[in-house]
């Protein structure tokens, strides 16, 4: 289960996706999310779902590392989709005690589904083809306008990139400490819930202690390289948007309407 935690990934490629400025890209993460949410029926998520498949297409990153990212939320989706079936009012066509199932709690939790489904792998498109370096700047640049209201736009961002940056590393650790305690003979897999997560207990102790022996190994060597945070800072590779950075953003800003455009007849 660990192992299929990609969240914090980048896959180094050479596609127009990984190309792209990444303050185009974090602006279209949030166009998608929009127009995901206004989606309304078949033929608007017909129509967010070809955008997904073309964005997956383009960036040549593994469909199978998408699909594999979702595992860990399943049980996310299947209880929201079981709450709408259960307890959306309705057309009711089946009761049972104080469950019941309408016509439209169907349609809610089937659309509930695939819109938390696309959420996810849309949005994990973002790291699996920007690096950390890059998502800091183009947060920073995209947040610059806050630093007039003294907001620490910089350490935000270098805080978000490497909270994203050690979310693969803490996993593997993680999965390191249960191979050792698996070795001792402890038993992460039977047992009901409340005993499994008792048997977790024991991976808390050396997980924050590692945790913080890595944080404080990346003070130290922030501090070596006199490090004081953004001021005075300059950029290697200074952002700058390109043809297919405006391009992209057209698109992005067509999908959106035709969403809304959809969503007025009902579609």
């Amino acid at each position: 289960m660990l192992k299929d935690i990609t969240l914090g990934q980048y896959f180094p490629g050479n596609s127009v996706a990984h190309k792209l400025d990444p303050r185009t890209k974090l602006i279209l993460v949030v166009v998608y999310i929009a127009a995901l949410f206004l989606a309304k029926w078949f033929v608007s998520y017909a129509l967010m779902a070809a955008v997904l498949i073309a964005c997956v297409t383009i960036s040549r990153v593994p469909p199978r590392s998408l699909v594999r990212g979702l595992k860990p939320v399943l049980f996310i989706i299947a209880f929201t989709a079981i709450l709408n079936l259960f307890y959306t009012p309705g057309t009711e066509i089946w009761r049972w005690w104080i469950f019941k199932i309408t016509i439209e709690g169907i349609e809610t939790a089937f659309f509930m589904m695939l819109r938390i489904t696309m959420l996810i792998m849309g949005t994990f498109l973002l790291t699996y083809t920007t690096s950390p370096i890059r998502l800091t700047d183009g947060l920073e640049s995209l947040l610059g306008p806050l630093k007039k209201i003294h907001v620490p736009v910089h350490e935000l961002s270098m805080m978000m990139s490497i909270a994203l940056r050690f979310i693969p590393t803490l996993i593997e650790e993680t999965d390191k400490i249960m191979s050792a305690q698996k070795a001792r003979g402890a038993d992460f897999e039977t047992g009901n819930i409340l005993q499994r997560a008792k048997a977790m207990i024991p991976l808390l102790v050396p997980l924050f202690i590692s945790a913080f022996r890595r944080a404080d190994e990346l003070a130290v060597a922030m501090e070596c390289r006199c490090y004081h945070g953004g001021q005075g800072r300059t950029k290697l590779h200074p952002l700058r948007y390109q043809r297919r950075d405006v391009v992209t953003m057209l698109l992005g800003a067509a999908v959106l309407g035709a969403v809304i455009a959809l969503r007025s007849f009902g579609l």
